[in-house]
């Protein structure tokens, strides 16, 4: 049933109704690819810049 079905996909068909049949709200509860940690800073010179390899997100 969920072969071939994306990550994604099994979220959206069966985790998200399931969460909103319980009662979570979708606005104010749920949060998609939420950002755990920003990232560590790569200083170069006199600049930084978050590097992207470093951040973590929740799925």
């Amino acid at each position: 049933m969920t072969q071939g079905l994306s990550e994604r996909d099994i979220c959206t068909k069966f985790i998200l109704p399931a969460l909103e049949k319980a009662g979570w709200d979708r606005q104010s509860q749920l949060f998609e690819e939420y950002r755990l940690r920003v990232g560590r800073v790569v200083v170069r010179g006199n600049k930084g810049k978050r590097d992207q390899s470093s951040i973590r997100r929740a799925d």
